[in-house]
């Protein structure tokens, strides 16, 4: 889309004069689709009731990046059993702790009553004290010292007090069992915990994304913009961006789709969306004929029920990992008119980033009229330059043609003047012979 070179009395006709002068709705209305029954039923509850949906925002994913989403009706949990390390790694803290301890608690009271069991099958307890009598393990009085028994070996603290015989091989066997198994507990416990801690979920909380969202005229062009940054020195790597906008539809065969997801581009197609994340950068999504945006006013966009999801990706530096940090804005968050505070400024031989204006928009004069209102009106703007244009190649056009119809005339008139005096011509010499 491009604009006439006499830009600044095109702006001043759409741009607001002044902060008091209220802006024209768009003429687009957005009417209520007619739903078959079913599609009413499923339609939640927040977007039946307008006033409700005003009252309290029902939101997708939120803020702090969290999906606002909880599974409901699920029958097949024995799937979450198959994949059992990664449904740990995926509890919470607390019940991945007590899972811990559980656990290692469960299977050294475990071999520890084996222990006392065999220890009870074969005598020893009777025998307490007897020189003469070869006990299983040596110094195990009871369960309690069993138990302890089981927890030296499991651990390999190895003190030393109480020790297996070579005159129980029922024991080695329990021993060699316990070693394994205790080394398989270890490795997925251990293995569990250390996911879990090296999570980059932490990481997320330093990237920041800006409160509001903005739309405003970037380079002659309607954009939506938003702020990203790193708090961080150690920079993602790999940095890339995306932005998803979930609003509900009804498609032409009257099929009801909630929340339905329609990408918006915020530069993928030109490598912007691939970003070096080292100071705040500002994304900027163009409104165009793609842009699901196209036919959004000022005025309509407060009517609008829709989210825009922003996803920030890369790998962490320090460990190599993936990163992944998400937020979102709600139409009340989109802030019309306005741009970003510039944070960026040159110190003695460095850039310093001011984070306390990160969220600070100021306002700007922005027509209130929806992308392609703007290009339409654009587009009239130019119109009687392309009509002289056009009227003076058609009447040049007209008068060549009439240059050529008069020579041809003029040519034929010769060519029937000269037939006509060589047949004179004939006749005479005929009557003269």
């Amino acid at each position: 889309m491009t604009f006439p070179s006499d830009s600044t009395g095109f702006w001043a006709q759409i741009l607001p004069k002044g902060p008091m002068e209220q802006d024209v709705e768009s003429p687009i209305t957005v009417r209520q689709p007619r739903l078959p029954k079913q599609a009413r039923e499923d339609i939640p509850k927040q977007l039946q009731d307008p006033e409700r949906a005003k009252r309290k925002i029902q939101r997708y994913v939120r803020k702090d990046g969290k999906c606002n989403v909880h599974h409901g009706n699920v029958r097949e949990t024995y799937r979450y059993f198959t994949d059992i390390f990664t449904t740990l790694v995926d509890l919470k803290w607390r019940f991945n702790l007590f899972i811990f301890v559980l656990v290692y608690t469960v299977t050294w009271l475990f071999f520890g009553f084996m222990w006392w069991l065999i220890a009870y099958m074969r005598g020893d307890l009777e025998h307490i004290g007897e020189s003469d009598w070869t006990p299983c393990v040596n110094n195990l009085e009871g369960f309690v010292s069993a138990f302890l028994f089981s927890i030296e070996t499991e651990t390999t603290i190895g003190y030393g007090y109480r020790v297996i015989t070579d005159k129980c091989p029922e024991g080695i066997v329990l021993l060699l069992v316990q070693s394994v198994l205790g080394s398989i507990v270890n490795a997925f416990m251990v293995g569990c915990m250390f996911v879990k801690i090296s999570q980059p979920k932490k990481r997320a909380e330093t990237l920041v994304f800006s409160t509001n969202a903005v739309i405003s005229v970037r380079d002659g062009r309607l954009c939506l913009m938003f702020r990203v940054g790193d708090l961080r020195n150690s920079h993602i790597v790999e940095a890339s961006i995306r932005a998803k906008l979930i609003k509900s539809k009804q498609t032409k065969e009257g099929e009801f789709i909630p929340l339905n997801q329609t990408d918006m581009n915020v530069g993928y197609d030109t490598g912007d969306d691939r970003l070096f994340l080292v100071s705040p950068l500002i994304i900027c999504h163009e409104i165009n004929q793609h842009s699901p945006f196209w036919e959004i006013s000022k005025a309509s966009l407060n009517k609008e029920e829709l989210e825009i999801v922003v996803i920030l990706e890369g790998m962490v530096e320090a460990t190599g990992m993936t990163c992944q940090a998400r937020s979102s804005y709600v139409a009340s968050e989109i802030k019309w008119g306005y741009r970003f505070t510039p944070v960026l400024t040159l110190e003695d031989g460095f850039y310093e980033v001011d984070y306390n204006s990160f969220h600070e928009i100021y306002e700007t004069n922005t027509p209130s009229c929806s992308a392609r209102e703007l290009a339409e009106m654009s587009a009239r703007a130019r119109l009687p330059l392309t009509w002289s244009v056009a009227s003076r190649l058609s009447q040049q056009g007209l008068l060549d043609s009439r240059d050529e119809e008069q020579e041809k005339e003029k040519s034929g008139e010769g060519q029937e003047q000269a037939e006509r005096n060589g047949d004179i011509a004939n006749m005479e010499n005929e009557s003269k012979v």
